[in-house]
């Protein structure tokens, strides 16, 4: 063979290597930016609520509520007061009972200042009204949170402050936050307070989590107000351990979708060089009985397109044994949960 032969075919050679080496780093590239884990993902949560600009605006007054009354140089009319179910507070020496549902504490503190000059009580009354105690905004939290919560609405809420306050997504949350508004019922401040309307169904608003971190369009960041319930449900998780590059466990958008197999590889960064291809095994616990079923997974001849690929749903979990593991047909039960303990959750966008 000629020199001039031997060196195409050298440069053929480092070329063919190259692009062999090339493939699996672009597509670890494209796994790593298309999935992030929910400690992340909450670190974004936490990161855009404490970067939220201070908004100002006093939320009125409600049922329930505790009131700090303060009446400059006039100590036997300053008090804590707690405002009734029918939004209405009782002061000394004023003989009516006095509708403050709705009004801002500022807008009370000049009612107030009306009230005592016109019976007579102080000639330039000078008042200050803090809320001490808010109790009618609640805003509910619940789901798949880190903690559910109910808060208080002190001042303009985002979504996303709420979402933190709750301590983020927990590992098993969907793609989808649901929002129960129910019309508002606020009175006009001086007004009694109007009874609500139990038979009026609320306002759904749906927002999706990638909506909301990954567009970065402040639209989806909605106000939340007293009143709404915030709900996270609840989506699956398919689980992937052994030789692949990425072992994890992969949430779902929401609890009824399911992925393709190679697609979950594909997540998971693809086979290991020691995978063994055609050991691989589904555990997927049976709906009726509990009991753990195994299903037998040859990847080499769906990759070849001799098999069909195959579903996995919420709780399926796809081990794929490398050369020198042992073989994972025996496993069932606490076993198949094993597989799964300890795994990095990632979130799909």
């Amino acid at each position: 063979m000629s020199s001039t032969v031997r060196r195409a075919l050298d440069c053929v050679q480092v070329l063919f290597v190259s692009l062999l080496l090339l493939i699996p780093a672009t597509q670890l590239l494209f796994a790593q930016e298309s999935t992030e884990t929910t400690q992340e993902t909450n670190a974004q949560i936490a990161k855009l609520a404490a970067e939220a600009p201070r908004r100002t605006g006093e939320i009125p007054v409600g049922p329930g509520d505790v009131l700090h009354v303060s009446v400059f140089q006039v100590p036997d009319l300053t008090q804590d007061v707690r405002v009734g179910q029918t939004g209405l507070i009782s002061l000394p020496l004023i003989p009516d009972r006095i509708p403050v549902a709705g009004c801002t504490p500022y807008q009370l503190s000049k009612k107030l200042e009306k009230l005592l000059q016109v019976n007579g009580l102080v000639m330039h009354p000078q008042v200050s009204v803090t809320v001490t105690q808010q109790n009618s905004e609640p805003i509910s939290v619940a789901g798949a949170v880190g903690h559910p919560v109910v808060l208080q609405q002190s001042g303009p809420t985002t979504l996303i402050e709420a979402l933190a306050a709750a301590g983020g997504l927990s590992n098993q949350a969907g793609d989808n936050i649901l929002i129960a508004r129910q019309a508002p019922q606020r009175p006009v401040c001086g007004e009694p307070d109007p009874p609500g309307d139990p038979a009026t169904d609320p306002e759904m608003l749906k927002i999706k989590v990638s909506q909301l971190l990954e567009k970065g369009d402040p639209a989806f960041n909605i106000p939340v107000y007293g009143g709404d319930v915030i709900t996270v449900p609840k989506a699956g998780i398919i689980y992937v351990a052994g030789a692949v590059g990425q072992p994890g466990g992969y949430v779902l958008n929401d609890r009824e979708s399911s992925l393709n197999m190679m697609e979950m590889i594909a997540l998971a960064h693809g086979l290991t060089g020691t995978a063994k291809a055609n050991s691989a095994v589904i555990l997927r616990k049976d709906a009726t009985t509990g009991q753990t079923k195994q299903i037998p997974v040859k990847i080499k001849k769906i990759e070849d397109r001799k098999s069909p690929d195959i579903r996995l749903y919420a709780g399926d979990i796809l081990y794929v044994p490398g050369s020198t593991a042992k073989k994972v047909l025996g496993m069932a039960g606490g076993a198949a949960i094993g597989i799964s303990t300890g795994l990095a959750i990632y979130r799909i966008p």
